[in-house]
């Protein structure tokens, strides 16, 4: 793509934005087919405008380690254009769909994140929509600065990017993985620690499996392999962790490890079962099936029904919480003693650069953290509370100096919520740049649950 089939793009959104300003209303949305946020939405949304055309890769320039991508872009897309070019993103978050506007406005996070921190430290600079209909260029260093540091985690509550500039990487064919496991979490995060300040790894992360049975794996970037493994159909990635203690995988079979099965999520869809992965076909069996499939029995309750019929009370758990390693074994203690949810991923990460303080997203500076994700649904017979193991889960981070993802649902009260985010620099920026709160409010949007009906979830 060239940059001069962007700016056509963004001169007929500029007409389209005059047009719907003089038909009047504030509130406007984001129009999209797909979707990785895990919360439902409005029954009645505001007016939508279509973004979706925004998805293309406008450059690529190995020589200057960066990539100019629009805002809309997946992830999948973006990095078939690098690796074809011999490089890649330096963080690719998890699944194909999710798209590189969402993971800068939200918080995007890989097996590189122990090295380059999250998606958001990558980004060099970005223009985007604003609540107020402007289309603003955001560097570090210009006089958009603070929306710069402040767009990661503001959920589109301050705009749409519809522009990223990003740090890419250099690549080799194939990636060699060493599966390391653990008996004690003590120990497991002893060796993260040492892991994250040694020079001879490409990729760390790992799962726990229950508290007695913990697996890291170290990725390492190789010309050559004597065969590669293929986890796109018939095998299980995450299986082979405990079955083996050397791999090979290509490049791009390694960034996409865990979109075949949602992680380990499509055992509730059953298509973890020879037959129906047979049935289903190496095509449909990817992140974007899954979320349609959850969506669809979140819409008819299928899940909720059957559980009532069972007598049982279920709560979806769906969270991403970054924990400072300090505390990243009485984390796994915790999740072990009151959720009980298992396997957990478990990927290490450190603020990229300490001096730099994103607003809503703020990493304690020299702090390394483990983020834990675990996504699946406690059923217990006895009837309890809205979100009374999500509240467990929350109080639990605050109390240890965590930070937890928005994506999913979220129970905190008001006061709870801003105590955790920083709400003074939050209005400046919204009187800035979303004065008629077009875009809505943060916590409105993303802080508390009892502003949404409940879902019959169970992925991440």
């Amino acid at each position: 793509m060239s940059t001069e089939n962007h700016r056509r793009k963004l001169a007929a959104l500029q007409l389209a934005l005059a047009g719907a300003q003089t038909r009047g209303g504030a509130a406007f949305g984001l129009a999209k087919s797909t979707s990785n946020l895990f919360r439902d939405r409005s029954r009645a949304p505001p007016p939508r405008i279509n973004l979706r055309h925004f998805d293309e890769v406008i450059a690529v320039d190995p020589a200057s380690a960066g990539v100019d991508v629009e805002g809309m872009t997946t992830y999948a897309d973006l990095v078939d254009a690098t690796l074809a070019r011999g490089v890649m993103p330096c963080v690719v978050p998890q699944l194909k769909s999710i798209t590189v506007g969402g993971a800068l406005a939200g918080v995007g996070i890989e097996a590189t994140s122990f090295r380059q921190g999250l998606v958001h430290e990558t980004v060099t600079a970005f223009d985007v929509l604003t609540g107020d209909r402007r289309i603003v260029h955001c560097t570090p260093d210009n006089e958009h600065r603070n929306l710069f540091f402040g767009f990661p985690n503001s959920y589109g509550t301050l705009g749409y990017a519809l522009k990223v500039s990003a740090r890419t990487m250099p690549v080799r064919p194939f990636v060699v993985l060493e599966h390391r496991r653990y008996a004690k979490a003590d120990e497991c995060f002893a060796d993260v620690a040492r892991l994250c300040v040694v020079d001879d790894i490409d990729f760390l992360d790992g799962v726990a499996f229950a508290p007695g049975d913990l697996v890291l794996t170290l990725g390492r970037f190789v010309d050559s392999a004597p065969y590669t493994s293929d986890y796109s159909f018939e095998r299980i990635y995450y299986r082979s962790l405990r079955e083996r203690s050397e791999d090979f995988l290509t490049t791009r079979d390694f960034l996409w490890r865990w979109d075949t099965d949602w992680f380990w999520c499509s055992r509730q869809f059953g298509a973890q079962h020879p037959l129906v992965r047979w049935l289903l076909g190496r095509r449909r069996l990817n992140s974007v099936t899954y979320q349609r499939l959850m969506r669809w029995n979140s819409r008819w309750g299928l899940t909720r029904a059957w559980q009532r019929l069972r007598g049982l009370h279920a709560e979806s758990v769906i969270q991403d919480v970054d924990i400072p390693l300090a505390h990243a074994a009485g984390f796994l203690e915790f999740l072990a003693r009151e959720i009980g949810i298992w396997p957990v991923w478990m990927c290490p990460l450190r603020a990229r650069d300490p001096r730099a303080r994103f607003t809503l997203y703020p990493l304690a500076p020299g702090t390394p953290y483990v983020n834990f994700g675990f996504w699946d649904v406690v059923s217990q017979r006895p009837p309890r509370p809205p979100g009374f193991h999500n509240r467990k889960i929350e109080r639990e981070v605050a109390r240890l100096g965590g930070l937890k993802s928005l994506y999913s649902d979220s129970y905190y009260s008001e006061v709870e919520f801003w105590a955790l985010h920083d709400r003074g620099a939050y209005a400046l920026l919204k009187r800035a740049y979303d004065p008629a709160n077009a875009l809505g409010d943060l916590y409105a949007k993303c802080g508390s649950r009892a502003n949404a009906r409940a879902t019959g979830g169970g992925a991440p």
